[in-house]
């Protein structure tokens, strides 16, 4: 079988990468779409990847599986919907993009908002399966926790903590926290690592990285699991980032989040976040419980092996199913296609 991973923004890295491991495993062709303007930073030696659409064409997929809200309906293969965040409430999240034939959800939460949405439907298949990003989540390199210790020892800390705020303009805390970031920042025993959205304003990560001292660093790495899996304690604001650190079972500060489901500490004042962080390292952490509860319904899949219930799923689709050659969708969508993709002569 042979299968293309649709990236669109370097996020989708993550998220892919587990799937092309086990495919790879299985004896399957793969082979990554990656635009030229994030191709510097496509890093997979050995993988295959390419820019063009007409190498996608020529490639002829079973199946693609694609973390973002579109893909070429012209493309031969199973389109598999597999999401780019845990937060649900963001506007867009729940919705039917005529692009897909299988939606494959990380949860019961996600798993039943799509289904009510389907139901009517006979052209569009929900299955709950977990989400591939997860899987190195739950699978952590005895060398990550050394990784760490070192840091610790070489900005002469004890505590870590990850600032990963949106992007959106509309929800960031990336300005409005920049005092109290180094305020943390300054405490006697904290290191804070910034990791900002590739989407974030080169201008604010600009203003972070010329405060880069002894006890804040902007880290550059695509990948943010390893500094979630590292840190202590994540400040945010309404970044899906929240959900994944709360998987971990460790405690989450954020500055107004807009989420629905918040079982961490949310601020309204830039004051409490210091206060909140302070309380944390104190050893109060009063939302252990309710973290428990949120990952039975968002993802309470912690064996590391979604990746292979996705493709599992994959199969079994073309087996009831066969390989779509192309997917009917209305004129409005055809066009956004063609203006995002190009139009092919074959068509």
């Amino acid at each position: 079988m042979r299968f293309i991973l649709f990236c669109n923004q370097p996020y989708a890295f993550s998220i892919l990468r587990p799937l092309e491991l086990e495919l790879m495993q299985r004896g399957y062709a793969v082979l990554w779409y990656v635009p030229a303007v994030i191709k510097e930073s496509f890093s997979f030696l050995g993988s295959q990847s390419t820019s063009l659409m007409e190498d996608l064409i020529g490639f002829q997929s079973d199946a693609i599986f694609v973390p973002g809200n579109d893909v070429p309906h012209y493309l031969r293969g199973v389109k598999v919907q597999v999401f780019h965040g845990l937060a649900s409430e963001k506007k867009g999240h729940f919705r039917i993009r005529d692009y897909f034939d299988l939606y494959l959800t990380q949860g019961p939460h996600f798993t039943e908002g799509f289904n009510a949405l389907v139901n009517m439907r006979d052209d569009v298949k929900v299955v709950e399966t977990g989400w591939s990003k997860l899987d190195a989540l739950f699978t952590s390199p005895p060398e990550l926790h050394n990784t760490k210790q070192q840091l610790l020892k070489e900005y002469k800390s004890q505590f870590m903590i990850v600032f990963a705020p949106t992007f959106s303009p509309k929800l960031t805390s990336a300005t409005i926290l920049f005092d109290v970031i180094n305020q943390i920042a300054d405490m006697d025993n904290v290191l804070v690592v910034c990791k900002f959205h590739d989407l974030m304003d080169k201008d604010i990560v600009k203003r972070y990285q010329e405060c880069m001292n002894k006890s804040l660093i902007v880290s550059d790495e695509i990948d943010v699991l390893p500094l979630l899996k590292m840190a202590d304690i994540l400040i945010s604001d309404t970044s899906s980032i929240v959900y994944e650190f709360i998987l971990l079972d460790k405690p989450v500060v954020s500055y107004l989040s807009q989420s629905k489901n918040i079982v961490w500490e949310n601020v309204h004042l830039i004051s409490d976040v210091l206060e909140k962080v302070r309380e944390i390292m104190a050893g109060h952490d009063r939302k252990k419980a309710d973290r428990a509860k949120l990952k039975k319904t968002y993802h309470p899949y912690s064996d590391g092996k979604s990746s292979c219930r996705m493709i599992d799923e994959v199969e079994r689709y073309i087996a009831d199913f066969g390989v779509p050659i192309s997917r009917k969708i209305s004129m409005f969508r055809k066009f956004k296609v063609y203006k995002k993709y190009g139009v092919r002569s074959i068509l």
